[in-house]
């Protein structure tokens, strides 16, 4: 029972990092297209370089979720009811931003599309801030004992919280840029390439500041001083960074790209691995922590989740590996003129 506990534990992780991996660029590409995009054009070949794969990456949210939901039924179930107002409020953005996809080509018309254009940057923010809240909250922990949570939506906005958005929001503000120049070309790739540049900087900041306040803010740390070997984790997380601008001043922004994603993919393993074997502590008693061993699933249902798990997670990754090397050629103007409808 134990050793399945832990196998979801780990599965969990692997599919919040994984979809912040591959979302991550849809929501960089999205709210900084107001500072990338110059024109319509521009515009259009921003959201059409996200097109063909923005709604499959949902499927990582999904099954990140749903694998909550069907493992640690209690933590799904106190989660959505203690944060159910920032909760709600990031579904309605994930909502807006796939309908300003779809719809702002839909008629031609400048207010409509200036309207859409500004629902889009909007609705990709809000979600990589709110990730980024929920988050650092989970990390620190909750206020929560018997008689339930006692906080609100306000009391998500602690220091650390805050710390964590941004830091989400500056990982997918890069990752968004350098995905734009590996899938655009000439000024428009030339542009986001330059931005990515100037936002690294930032992100440096912003990603010291983090790992400094995790040390006093969280117990994250506690299973790391316990078994220094995982600070494997954290260690590729920096390097990545560091291979980030590295790559950049090479001018290698396929190479850099790919840096970006290790980047994501190991600051999400480096919260998890700190947050073992819980789910969502509690500030006031330790007592009322929600673990992988107090939440979970019976044993045969865990059983039968592994088998399932086995058989379609592999199988999802076999397709997204395919659609991407389908869509893997950047957008060009002639792409837009041979698909009017899409976007």
């Amino acid at each position: 029972m134990e050793m399945l506990q832990i196998t979801w534990f780990v599965l969990w992780g692997v599919l919040w990092a994984v979809y912040f991996m591959l979302d991550g660029f849809v929501f960089g590409t999205g709210f900084m297209s107001g500072i990338i995009a110059r024109n319509d054009t521009e515009k259009r070949l921003l959201i059409n370089s996200v097109g063909p794969v923005w709604d499959g990456n949902e499927v990582w949210l999904l099954t990140a979720g749903g694998a909550t939901f069907a493992a640690f039924p209690t933590t799904y179930a106190l989660m959505f009811s203690y944060l159910y107002t920032a909760l709600l409020l990031l579904l309605f953005s994930l909502i807006v931003r796939g309908v300003s996809f779809e719809f702002r080509g839909k008629i031609d018309n400048s207010e409509w599309k200036k309207a859409w254009d500004t629902a889009i940057i909007v609705s990709s923010f809000l979600p990589a801030l709110l990730f980024g809240v929920a988050f650092g909250n989970i990390f620190m922990g909750l206020p929560m004992d018997a008689a339930g949570y006692h906080g609100g939506l306000l009391s998500l906005l602690n220091p650390y919280g805050i710390v964590t958005g941004l830091l989400f929001v500056m990982l997918f503000a890069v990752h968004g840029s350098l995905y734009t120049t590996v899938k655009t070309t000439g000024e428009l790739s030339a542009r986001a390439f330059a931005i990515a540049k100037l936002l690294w900087i930032p992100l440096l900041l912003i990603a010291v500041i983090f790992l400094g306040h995790t040390a006093y803010a969280t117990k994250l740390y506690d299973n790391y001083l316990a078994a220094p070997v995982l600070f494997i984790a954290p260690a590729i997380a920096v390097l990545a960074l560091l291979a980030v601008q590295y790559f950049m001043i090479k001018q290698q922004a396929l190479k850099s790209f790919a840096a970006s994603c290790i980047t994501i993919v190991f600051v999400v393993a480096t919260g998890v691995t700190g947050l073992f074997p819980n789910l969502i502590p509690s500030t006031l008693d330790p007592a009322y922590s929600l673990t992988i061993f107090n939440s979970s699933s019976s044993q045969y249902t865990l059983t039968i989740m592994t088998v399932v798990a086995f058989i379609f997670v592999p199988t999802v990754i076999l397709y997204k590996i395919w659609a991407y090397r389908l869509f893997r050629d950047p957008v060009t103007e002639k792409d837009l003129v041979d698909n009017r409808e899409a976007y």
